[in-house]
Order: structure tokens, then C-alpha cells, then sequence
């Protein structure tokens, strides 16, 4: 696959990925909303970094090079 097929792909896929994180992170934040401050203390920090960790092989997926072709008269 291209390079640039691959970054447009992966795009795609890391918006809708952020989309729907912040969307679930967000119904979670506000479902702890009445629970004491050290709940908080410990979700909203780890909330706020766990959408990283998934996006690694994406990353790496989108910037991969693609191996060198053989050519015919070798």
C-alpha cells in the first residue's frame, strides 16, 4: 500500500478514534461526578493519557516503509 494511502487511512482512523475516546471519557467523567475528589484525582489523569497507547501500531502502520521491490531483470 502507498505511503500516502497509508497516512490518509490512518488519519481517518485517529480522528474517529479521538472522537469516540472523548466521547466515552466523557460520559465516564460525568457519571463521576458526585463521587469523592480522589475518585477524580486518580480517572481524569489516567483518562486524559490512556488514548495514546492504542494509536502506537497505528502510528507506526501509517509511517512504515514500504520494503524494497525486486526488480524484473535481477
Amino acid at each position: 500500500m502507498p505511503p500516502r494511502v497509508r497516512k490518509i487511512i490512518g488519519s481517518l482512523t485517529l480522528v474517529v478514534w479521538v472522537l469516540a475516546y472523548v466521547y466515552v471519557a466523557a460520559v465516564i467523567g460525568d457519571m463521576l461526578a458526585k463521587t469523592p475528589w480522589w475518585v477524580k484525582l486518580i480517572y481524569f489523569p489516567i483518562a486524559g493519557l490512556a488514548w495514546v497507547l492504542p494509536l502506537k501500531p497505528l502510528l507506526k502502520w501509517m509511517h512504515a516503509r514500504d520494503e524494497p521491490s525486486e526488480s524484473p531483470d535481477v
